[in-house]
């Protein structure tokens, strides 16, 4: 985990990442930390708030009707990039509101948001990159369920509603979406795990 963190920091991500590692703990300015009851108010809030926000996207990932007889992948291509930006809105506006809950509740907590944003900021593009790279491997395992369903078929028409290699397609975009959402939800679940305590 070391080495590969090291490979996506850089020295000027460094820097930040060991002042919220090295800050004195202390009270955050302004309000007194939260008292249990407003700890255990917020927590609720962020659970609901997190089940409502994963059980919409799962639906917007499952319900592919539009493309569902699609048989060429420019219709997929735009449904995948459009349910990426949503999670990323999303999932960072959650984050962001589950961050300052954090931040509110102990000195300690205050060092693990703040090393969260710090985070967040070195990690994120590096991340985003990443995840970028879906739709064009998408299009290619498209390519070859397409191809090997094509061998031996002189038609070369576009694919019936239930072909069954875009029934496979279908299903593995989704699982690999699904996969996504939980890898963005990851940072919101731990600061959630923060607040609820041992």
């Amino acid at each position: 985990l070391a080495d590969g963190l090291g490979r996506w920091i850089g020295w000027t991500d460094a820097i930040p990442l060991a002042a919220a590692l090295q800050a004195p703990l202390k009270p955050g300015k302004g309000a007194a930390p939260a008292g249990p009851a407003d700890s255990a108010c917020a927590l609720a809030a962020l659970e609901s708030e997190l089940a409502r926000m994963r059980a919409l996207l799962v639906r917007a990932i499952d319900d592919d009707g539009e493309t569902a007889a699609d048989a060429d992948f420019a219709g997929h291509r735009r449904r995948c990039m459009a349910l990426q930006q949503a999670m990323a809105a999303d999932v960072a506006a959650l984050r962001a509101q589950a961050r300052t809950a954090v931040a509110q509740c102990s000195p300690a907590l205050g060092r693990l948001a703040a090393l969260d944003a710090v985070l967040g900021k070195a990690l994120g593009p590096r991340e985003q990159a990443l995840l970028a790279m879906m739709p064009t491997l998408l299009e290619r395992h498209f390519e070859r369920l397409r191809q090997a369903a094509a061998v031996g078929d002189d038609a070369g028409a576009a694919a019936p509603p239930g072909a069954a290699w875009l029934q496979d397609f279908r299903r593995d975009m989704k699982q690999l979406l699904l996969a996504e959402l939980e890898l963005r939800l990851q940072p919101v679940q731990g600061l959630i795990d923060a607040l609820r305590g041992p």
